[in-house]
């Protein structure tokens, strides 16, 4: 059996083959962690190179959580594909997308956009972001592009978190996203061919750190997506990534869930969509995680 957290009220406890016993009270709103401060706003980019692997997902239900148990949070969509966009139930609008900002040309302030979910806002994406790979690397500091134009809103006194969804690359986006972050989530889908790029991506953590672009980014953790209990393949691919990474893993994983694949098709996250789910479950058991994690760090 595993467990995460204390025991106690607000905790759940999750069993080997990925299912959860729900206190329903998981998500009361809560007094603000320790952590937390009024300016200015911790920075999470949640990025992995490989698609496929739960990174959006993991990125609007994480948001969700967060918001639930009293966070501000502010999830600002990166990715050109605007699947985090379409996550929370908003439209693609043709230059609603920080683009014009990273330029240099608007404020980022003025793209925030209010979702349905108490205490979540957005920064949407829609399809001009492409065209940051062509003309961020043509600027002045283009891998602080995004740092320079997200400081303001990290100032802001309404803010605890912001949950930077990044594209499915180490291109000048994902770039950008760990030049402006403190810390690094990673979420790894349970399979081997997902834990080729783990290693570039620490790599690269390491050469922005020691190179000087970002002396403070950290590796928050790795969290295990699509896991199945039942398979042989899953626990072996958890086994391996927790003896490299150790404590690094996060002690929740996510499992595969019918559930969690349809929320997006709603405009909902899983806790909004199903909350009795397994997939409702693990997000708010990894939200208590991740709360403590930054107690412990900060």
């Amino acid at each position: 059996m595993v467990t995460t957290g204390k025991p106690g009220k607000g905790r759940r406890r999750a069993g080997r083959n990925g299912s959860f016993i729900r206190n329903p009270e998981n998500l009361e709103p809560r007094a603000p962690p320790s952590f937390n401060r009024a300016v200015p706003a911790t920075v999470i980019a949640v990025a992995n190179q490989k698609g496929g692997v739960g990174k959006t997902t993991t990125a609007v239900n994480l948001a969700a959580c967060l918001a639930a148990v009293g966070q501000r949070v502010l999830l600002f969509d990166l990715d050109p594909q605007g699947n985090a966009t379409s996550g929370l139930g908003l439209e693609k609008t043709p230059g609603a997308s920080a683009y014009a900002a990273l330029l240099g040309e608007e404020s980022l302030d003025g793209k925030v956009k209010p979702t349905a979910f108490e205490r979540l806002d957005l920064i949407p994406s829609e399809l001009d972001l492409c065209g940051a790979d062509v003309e961020l690397p043509r600027v002045e500091n283009h891998l602080q592009r995004l740092r320079l134009a997200l400081e303001p809103i990290r100032q802001e006194a309404g803010r605890d978190l912001i949950l930077v969804d990044c594209p499915p690359s180490l291109g000048i986006l994902t770039l950008n996203a760990f030049a402006a972050a403190d810390y690094l989530l990673v979420p790894l889908q349970c399979e081997y061919y997902a834990l080729e790029g783990i290693s570039m991506l620490t790599r690269l953590l390491n050469q922005l750190r020691d190179g000087g672009a970002n002396p403070r980014l950290e590796l928050l953790g790795v969290v295990m997506t699509m896991f199945d209990g039942r398979t042989r393949l899953s626990q072996q691919v958890v086994s391996e990534v927790r003896e490299h990474f150790g404590e690094r893993v996060f002690e929740t994983m996510i499992p595969r869930s019918t559930r969690l694949a349809e929320a997006p098709s709603f405009g909902k996250p899983i806790i909004h969509y199903d909350k009795y789910s397994s997939g409702s479950a693990a997000y708010e058991l990894l939200t208590q995680e991740l709360l403590a994690r930054l107690d412990k760090v900060t």
